[in-house]
């Protein structure tokens, strides 16, 4: 693995990318690849931001995709006025 932080996440086997456009529509999520955490309000900011913090979902993803996702999650807060606290 390369020390250079990427933006890129990788598509998990776990999930399906069409569950998640179905259940939410065409919005904007924090995992664009696998459309997990979507951030189009700021009801679901809270949440993606909540359910990234849990461990079980976190070990899904490599620590610098865990940091981008959080990343992503902290921009969609602020254009929503969204205050997230660290957990």
């Amino acid at each position: 693995m390369s020390s250079k932080k990427s933006t890129y996440i990788d598509r998990r086997d776990d999930v399906s990318p069409k569950e998640g456009e179905r259940e939410y529509g065409d919005v904007t999520f924090a995992d664009p690849t696998n459309k997990k955490y979507p951030v189009d309000t700021p009801e679901h900011v809270r949440a993606a931001w909540s359910y990234i913090h849990h461990k079980d979902n976190a070990a899904r993803y490599d620590a610098d995709e865990v940091e981008t996702i959080k990343g992503r999650i902290r921009r969609a807060a602020k254009q929503h006025g969204v205050e997230l606290r660290d957990e």
